[in-house]
This record gives C-alpha cells, sequence and structure tokens, in this order.
C-alpha cells in the first residue's frame, strides 16, 4: 500500500509540472487554432537560457528566470510578426509544418549556442526529502509542483478575470467577429505566443530541476500532446485534469508493470490512453465539439 501510494505522489506531482507545459499548448491552440509541433524546443529553449543565465553570466535564478522569459518573449513577438503573419489564411498543414520547421531550428541551434552550459538547474530548497507518513518525498518535486500550481492559476485567472483574456476568449471564439469590435488581432497574437513563451521558461526550469536535468525536454513535448487531446484541445481545465492523471497513469504502470513488461512501458501509456479518448470521445474529456451552421 505504502508504495502504491508513494507512486500516486510522484505522479501527482509530475502531472502538475506536465500541466504547465501543457497550458503553454493549450494557449497558442485557443487563441490562433495551431498545433505547436515544436513546444517542446520552446521549452528546451527557455530552461537553456535560464541555465546560461546561472553559469554564464553569474545571475542569480530569479533574475536567470526574468532574463530567460524576456528573451523568449522577445523571440515569440518576432516570430509571430517575421513569419506567422504572412502564412494568414494559408492552409493549415503550412503552420504545421513551419512549426516542426522552427522545432529543428531551435533544437540545431542550441547545440551551438548553449555548448558547454551545465543541463541543470537547481532549487533554492533541494535537500532530503521530506517524509510525509513514511513516504519520501523529494522537496525538488514539491516545490516544483507548487510553483507550477501557481503558474496554472495565474493563467486561469488571466484568461478569466482580464481584459485581456477577455480579448483572446473573443479571438477563440470568433475572430471575425473579434475584428468587427476593434481587436487588433494581430497585437493579441503577439500577446498570445509571448504568454506562452514565459510558461515555457516556467515549465522547462521546473522540469529540469524536478527531473536532474536527465530527461530530455525535447521530448516532453511529445509526452504533453496526449496529454492536451485527452483534456481537450481549447480546454485549460481538461489539460490540467489530463496532466495530472497522466502523470498518475505513467508512475502507476512505471512502478508495477516495467519490471514484468520492460522499461519504457510506463511513457507508452499515455499514447494507449491517447488512442481510448479517440474512440470515446474525440474531442476529449472538456473539449467542445465543433459545431457549423448549415
Amino acid at each position: 500500500m505504502r508504495f502504491f501510494l508513494a507512486l500516486l505522489v510522484d505522479g501527482a506531482l509530475a502531472g502538475v509540472v506536465y500541466a504547465v507545459v501543457a497550458v503553454a499548448f493549450v494557449i497558442v491552440y485557443k487563441a490562433s487554432r495551431i498545433i505547436n509541433f515544436s513546444l517542446g524546443e520552446w521549452v528546451m529553449l527557455g530552461s537553456r537560457l535560464t541555465a546560461a543565465g546561472l553559469y554564464q553570466l553569474g545571475w542569480s535564478l530569479g533574475a536567470s528566470i526574468v532574463g530567460a522569459c524576456v528573451g523568449l518573449l522577445g523571440f515569440a513577438v518576432a516570430w509571430n510578426r517575421l513569419v506567422l503573419r504572412r502564412l494568414v489564411g494559408r492552409p493549415l498543414i503550412s503552420l504545421i509544418m513551419v512549426t516542426l520547421g522552427l522545432g529543428m531550428v531551435m533544437r540545431s541551434g542550441s547545440t551551438l549556442v548553449f555548448r558547454g552550459v551545465p543541463g541543470t538547474i537547481p532549487l533554492p530548497l533541494g535537500g532530503e526529502p521530506l517524509d510525509a507518513w513514511g513516504i519520501p518525498i523529494p522537496t525538488e518535486k514539491l516545490l516544483a509542483a507548487a510553483v507550477a500550481a501557481v503558474a496554472i492559476a495565474a493563467v486561469t485567472w488571466l484568461f478569466q478575470r482580464s481584459r485581456v483574456g477577455l480579448a483572446l476568449r473573443a479571438v477563440a471564439d470568433d475572430q471575425e467577429a473579434a475584428m468587427a469590435v476593434g481587436i487588433d488581432l494581430d497585437r493579441y497574437a503577439s500577446i498570445t505566443w509571448a504568454l506562452a513563451g514565459i510558461v515555457c521558461v516556467i515549465g522547462g526550469v521546473l522540469w529540469t530541476a524536478a527531473s536532474g536535468g536527465a530527461f530530455g525536454l525535447i521530448l516532453l513535448g511529445l509526452r504533453v500532446f496526449p496529454i492536451v487531446v485527452i483534456g481537450g484541445l481549447d480546454s485549460l481545465p481538461g489539460c490540467i485534469v489530463g496532466a495530472i492523471a497522466i502523470g498518475v497513469l505513467e508512475s502507476l504502470t512505471g512502478g508495477y508493470l516495467d519490471p514484468v513488461m520492460g522499461g519504457g512501458f510506463g511513457s507508452v501509456t499515455s499514447y494507449l490512453a491517447l488512442i481510448v479518448m479517440l474512440y470515446a470521445r474525440p474531442t476529449g474529456l472538456f473539449g467542445r465539439p465543433a459545431v457549423e451552421r448549415v
């Protein structure tokens, strides 16, 4: 029983960090209907910029995160203005291919630019694991999950309570109607990508700190894709629920089935759950089916 609870807690903590990265995916999709297949590279870039601030410039962790957010914010605005704005009205496959191409450029470019920069990011409260009723909980994962929860709450508040969030939701619902009431689509597209970039920095730092830098951040983007489909591509609550569910599922299958079926089976379970969800409910748990007038 204690082993089961330890796996449950570990999976839930990992799921909360998954949710941060999933939120970055949903933010872009809600506002622009673009499926960002370069998400893992965005998360990787945010983490590497933070590590560069820590080890190359000698900044504190807070200053490095702020610097990475500024850098990725500028990159996001330039990406929207120089590339995406020229693809307005083009087929969806063009937008998908350009995100794949961006991912390849970011991946190869980061290898050159950040060569020699350590891949680890230490959190300030690392130390001995906490003991909760005999269950050891790593302080790094606990702190990462707490910061992730705050970040998710902040993004949710922004979408639900602020004027910017109201405009972004209007753009997501009907772009033509949003333009008719005076909403600048180009401006809010830049805000969307900038917000996603900041969330990617937070997600990259938290996952790197919680995993010790051992897990490839680019592959993290692939792990998040089943989460957002299961939760609903345009649903923030759905991606949070889906992330925690997938985190727990991967942890339990990794603990119980990996010793029997071989290592790595836990990483496949999210895609098996994705296949089941596509058969049972293609729009996801909280996704809305497309309604068209005929």
